[in-house]
């Protein structure tokens, strides 16, 4: 007998677009989010978006608390459990780039609480997604938890951040191509569940953006766009797959490994994509679609080297071979990359 169920949880709202910060008291309204809201926030953002987002809230009588988050941590997640339980939050907003929204997201699980996700950068899937990422010593640790009832992406706001952000949000995106892959290959080889709507999806994503690769440029507003739609779309794949599977595989590894290695080198997405180049190159061959991903990074001003990154040679080498290290999911890199075939792969490549 048939009893395959599943539990696809996805926003309720997304707002994109010109001036649509504004809108967030209206978007929370409309998914009938209640009680007192609690404001996160980094520094920076909170300046950007975070104090505008207060007043409205202020003027809709709604009482808002704030709380202003450092860094991203476990200590900073508890500390903003704390905060919500001693102001009787009904719901959180996570406002900025990835720690803040992570932060939120991650209190608001733990809470039982309804979360809103109002990004400020581009900078990677995690604004939709139902993961957060917090680092822990020399690794990073990717935690479940619900996605966003409701996003809200002023292209205005994403449009001023600072352009290596939205290249990293970019490379993110195009490494969804080698993760579907390797998800691919871990259902033919390990017998992993595969979800075909949400691989097409991640897939179809990653197409989108290297092919308009050439009409991303810094300080085009259409370019914030484009990119958080794809961001917003790879969110919904994982959400589809209940599994990051669609926009994780073994370039993820790779960039994990990269954190353990060498501390806060480069952004996640920029290591993502340079890893994306190379998984590619082992997925395919050397007249495979390699090229297409380092030419569409190349061409958002993404990095597509380990100097480019900020790395040397050998800890790209180090970085591949022990990659499979990471966790226990299946991909291309099997168990483990022998050294001469990791340094074909990213001399090939021209990552190194």
């Amino acid at each position: 007998m048939f009893d395959k169920t599943s539990w696809i949880r996805l926003p309720h709202n997304v707002v994109v677009g010109h001036g649509v910060l504004d809108q967030t008291v209206a978007a929370v309204e409309d998914i009938h989010l209640s009680g007192r809201p609690l404001i996160v926030a980094s520094p920076t953002p909170y300046s950007v978006a975070g104090e505008r987002v207060v007043a409205q809230f202020e003027d809709a009588d709604a009482e808002p608390a704030e709380v202003i988050v450092e860094e991203a941590s476990f200590g900073a997640v508890e500390s903003v459990i704390e905060t919500a339980r001693s102001v009787d939050a009904g719901y959180l907003l996570g406002v900025g780039g990835g720690k803040a929204i992570d932060i939120a997201k991650m209190a608001a699980d733990e809470l039982n609480l309804g979360f809103v996700s109002v990004p400020t950068a581009a900078s990677h899937d995690g604004i939709v997604s139902g993961r957060g990422s917090v680092p822990e010593g020399d690794t990073r640790h990717s935690v479940a938890s619900e996605p966003p009832l409701a996003v809200v992406a002023d292209t205005e706001i994403l449009a001023e951040a600072p352009w290596r952000l939205t290249t990293a949000g970019c490379a993110d995106i195009i490494s969804n191509y080698t993760a579907v892959r390797d998800w691919q290959l871990a259902h033919r080889l390990k017998n992993v569940e595969y979800s075909e709507y949400a691989g097409e999806l991640a897939r179809m994503t990653a197409e989108m953006l290297v092919e308009n690769a050439g009409s991303i440029k810094q300080g085009l507003e259409e370019s914030s766009w484009i990119v958080v739609k794809a961001l917003v779309s790879s969110g919904v794949a994982m959400s589809i797959a209940d599994s990051s599977r669609p926009a994780s595989g073994a370039e993820h590894l790779f960039s994990h490994q990269l954190d353990r290695i060498a501390p806060d080198a480069a952004l996640h997405g920029h290591q993502v994509g340079v890893g994306s180049i190379m998984t590619e190159y082992l997925h395919s061959g050397a007249k495979g679609q390699w090229i297409d991903v380092r030419d569409a990074l190349a061409s958002i001003g993404a990095p597509t080297t380990a100097d480019e990154l900020g790395i040397d040679d050998e800890t790209v080498l180090e970085a591949l071979t022990t990659a499979h290290e990471i966790r226990d999911r299946y991909t291309i890199l099997g168990d483990g990359m022998s050294e001469p075939a990791a340094r074909e792969a990213a001399t090939v490549t021209g990552v190194i």
